[in-house]
């Protein structure tokens, strides 16, 4: 049976919080007509959100083309700042990988980030040969829910879990017919109960008797073509 692990990126695998405020303040300074202040806290509490969501948020006093138009250029710029700073790997990463690799597990990315995010983390700390495929919000304009059921759909996963940080990475799992397990590393409460782990190197040992006890069957559905 092809099973996978897919997971979140911002406050699961990694926190760049420091380096995208950092970035998004670097970027403003070159537009001295926007006048927003942009901290790493502020950062931290739109993490998760889908790229729109945090453009209205961060740029609410301005006309809906303008947000947009702000938000399309301080993600180009967080691109090229990722790629050459990175972010702080969570605790244990690459080893927790590793081990999934070895236990035959496939493993994925699907974010709520702009196009060329996912991409920077891993050609910055060096781990794209961990991951078989990855998707976002910003390749596909469309909510998380349909880019995780996306990508189980197109490499014909039967098994696998979301490991996400926050409620909305639950939801979306929810929605797309798969199981969720709650890393409590990140940004998030999850309002149910649900499996968890406090650190990354929890998860391997946990998906040894989770798949071994029948779990973690994909819902059968037409989530991802819109039926």
């Amino acid at each position: 049976m092809k099973t996978g692990i897919l997971f979140d990126l911002d406050g699961t695998l990694w926190d760049s919080s420091k380096e995208v405020a950092a970035s998004w303040k670097e970027a403003l300074e070159k537009r001295p007509e926007v006048h927003k202040e942009i901290t790493t806290e502020l950062i931290q509490s739109v993490m998760g959100k889908s790229m729109y969501e945090i453009a209205d948020i961060l740029f609410a006093g301005y006309d809906l083309p303008v947000r947009r138009a702000l938000l399309d250029y301080c993600c180009q710029e967080e691109n090229k700042y990722i790629l050459r700073h990175g972010g702080q790997l969570l605790e244990g990463l690459e080893e927790t990988l590793n081990q999934l690799k070895e236990q035959g597990y496939d493993l994925f990315i699907v974010s709520n980030c702009q196009e060329g995010y996912i991409e920077a983390f891993l050609q910055y700390h060096g781990l794209r040969n961990y991951f078989k495929d990855f998707e976002c919000f910003g390749a596909t304009g469309r909510e998380k829910g349909y880019n995780i059921r996306l990508v189980a759909e197109r490499n014909h996963l039967e098994q696998a879990v979301y490991v996400g940080d926050t409620q909305g990475d639950y939801v979306a799992a929810t929605e797309a017919g798969l199981s969720f397990i709650h890393a409590r590393t990140g940004y998030g409460n999850v309002e149910a109960e649900v499996r968890f782990i406090t650190r990354l190197i929890e998860l391997p040992e946990m998906l040894k008797t989770y798949f071994a006890g029948g779990h973690g069957t994909i819902a059968a559905q037409n989530y991802a073509k819109g039926e």
